[in-house]
């Protein structure tokens, strides 16, 4: 057994976006609130404000000062001078957070499971504890026998479960029994004639996070599909949704708000309930983490589709919780620093275990060529070769995808096709598919860069390890030969000459460069469907499109990807790869489509 101490003051970093304001007095924040409400009609822009620059723990003081001070009941006045839903966000705010969810759950049960879903997938056990007790005060009634005499069948039971508040948080993970875990989830459903539903509530609503999400990827290599999919082939109604949204926020509670907040925004109307409650609950937590994951999905931001969403006083306030804009993956040139990210590489490198995330948001926001001024800074500051150091810390696919973004592009290419023809066999359609889609530039770039890093000509490796015509066809396009243009220029229907005529690597290679020349874009979506689709991933292959054309036209492919596959590029690899890598994936692609 090994422990992760996920608790560790260390690993709890405020990513909130409203935090306690400094030099606070109640006293004078309940005047302030009583002014604006005073008189005919109300200065709603000062109660925003106000209210919106204040923690939660900040309004609890002002609405005792409020009292005190004027004999009055601050949410009762709140409500009476305000309307509409910017009056349903303010009053929302200045409930605690317990009494805020119990609030939202009363009113929701009967009518709004997804609300009922949302809160009970995503609470630790001590909001849990909190909110219960908060009904039970402010409703007089026991909140798990609202739930039972509303609900029922397996969802009714889950829904039980999570209300006990008894997930593991110790932060210790059993290897064995992860293994273990996992062939009896397999066991349960896909395994076997019908779906032992028991055996999915027990481990998914009492196991520690870490300890699923090591399940989850040992279930996917025993099942050869994600845990998802099997509860959308098992599973059914309210349950599958409830049982999705746990293993959603078991894998990052950021990006299931990301996805709650644009299925409210998108389309005709807005799920204001769903907005309001999750921008409230949020704003003290994570929302920095769920802006990141809302642009990286909907490659717009979440500030924007509010501003675009909503008017008013209620989209000020929204504003306001939402913190502010979000910059581009990519730095601007103006912003960017080699020396400091050479030094933050450095840190995350240092001592004891390797911070991952810092590596990869460095590596995988800035330009290629920015990250030749880092491998230099990195050099001339610390005396050391970062490609070395991110050798020596990193490994299996992260690490040849960190290696591959730091390389230049012709040495990138250069290597890609030395590992195509070392070793035991030939990888053909790796070489086909970098020697038809390279400009003359850049084949001749990754000659020079080939011949520096192997003191060997790409030519003379070419012709030492393939044969026949089409070895001559290879040479040709190491030789920059434009085939491409005979393509263009050709009036006769080539590709059917090719399918009836040729065979082999021959026929494969000229195909490529016809689709190649026809839709480069839409011949990368289709390389890339087949790297991830059926049993198994090829890494080799998604690796190296996904660095080479990331500042080409990877757009472009993704657009193709979805029109032809239906799923997205971006759904693809979330569902194909796992950990560090397919976050790293995921910032190269951009978005969703």
């Amino acid at each position: 057994m090994f422990e992760i101490d996920l608790n560790c003051s260390l690993f709890q970093v405020f990513r909130g976006t409203i935090a306690d304001a400094s030099d606070f007095d109640p006293t004078a924040d309940a005047e302030a609130l009583y002014n604006a409400m005073k008189g005919i009609g109300s200065d709603k822009e000062a109660i925003l404000d106000l209210v919106t620059s204040r923690s939660n723990a900040q309004r609890q003081e002002v609405i005792a000062a409020y009292k005190s001070n004027f004999g009055q009941d601050l949410i009762d006045d709140l409500k009476y001078e305000l309307t509409g839903k910017f009056e349903r966000l303010i009053v929302s705010l200045m409930r605690t957070p317990a009494y805020h969810d119990a609030k939202e759950i009363h009113d929701g049960t009967g009518t709004n499971e997804r609300c009922l879903i949302e809160v009970l997938a995503s609470r630790n056990n001590k909001q849990i504890h909190d909110m219960v007790a908060a009904y039970k005060d402010a409703y007089g009634r026991d909140l798990e026998e609202d739930v039972i005499a509303d609900t029922s069948g397996h969802f009714k039971k889950m829904l039980v479960v999570l209300l006990q508040g008894t997930r593991d948080e110790s932060g210790v993970v059993d290897a064995d029994l992860v293994q273990q875990d996992a062939q009896d989830l397999y066991a349960a459903g896909e395994e076997q004639w019908g779906t032992d539903e028991a055996k999915f509530i027990m481990i998914l609503g009492n196991r520690s996070v870490t300890h699923l999400r090591m399940v989850f990827d040992e279930y996917e290599k025993i099942a050869e599909m994600s845990i998802e999919d099997s509860i959308k082939n098992e599973l059914s109604g309210d349950f599958e949704r409830l049982m999705l949204a746990v293993v959603q926020c078991i894998r990052s509670i950021p990006m299931f708000f990301a996805k709650r907040l644009y299925k409210s925004m998108k389309g005709l109307g807005t799920a204001d309930n769903t907005l309001i409650r999750i921008m409230i609950s949020r704003s003290e937590i994570d929302m920095l983490d769920i802006r990141e994951c809302f642009r990286l999905r909907y490659e717009k931001s979440l500030y924007n589709m509010i501003k675009d969403d909503t008017s008013g006083d209620y989209k000020r306030t929204l504003l306001n919780l939402c913190g502010g804009d979000d910059e581009p993956t990519v730095r601007p040139a103006s912003n960017f620093d080699p020396a400091a990210d050479a030094q933050a590489l450095r840190k995350a490198m240092k001592g004891f275990g390797t911070d991952e995330d810092a590596i990869i948001d460095i590596v995988a926001r800035r330009s290629n060529a920015q990250r030749q001024e880092i491998r230099q800074a990195f050099k001339s500051l610390l005396g050391r070769d970062l490609m070395k150091d991110l050798k020596s810390e990193l490994s299996k696919n992260l690490e040849r995808l960190i290696i591959g973004l730091m390389l230049t592009p012709a040495e990138f290419d250069a290597k890609m096709m030395r590992k195509a023809m070392e070793g035991a066999g030939t990888d053909e359609h790796a070489l086909i598919e970098i020697l038809v889609t390279r400009s003359n530039q850049e084949i001749h770039a990754m000659n020079a860069a080939y011949q520096d890093a192997y003191k060997k000509s790409l030519e003379d490796a070419v012709q030492s390890d393939t044969s026949g015509h089409f070895c001559r066809i290879l040479v040709s396009l190491v030789k920059g030969k434009v085939f491409q243009e005979f393509v263009k220029c050709s009036n006769k229907d080539i590709e059917q000459i090719i399918k009836k005529e040729m065979s082999g690597d021959v026929k494969n290679a000229f195909y490529a460069i016809v689709c190649s020349v026809k839709n480069q874009p839409s011949y990368f979506a289709d390389r890339l469907y087949k790297a991830m689709k059926g049993l198994g991933t090829d890494d080799r292959a998604l690796i190296r499109i996904m660095v080479s054309r990331s500042e080409i036209d990877l757009f472009n492919i993704r657009k193709e990807f979805k029109e032809t596959h239906d799923d997205s590029l971006h759904e693809f690899i979330q569902g194909d790869t796992s950990g560090d890598y397919r976050k790293t994936l995921l910032i190269l692609c951009g978005g969703e489509d």
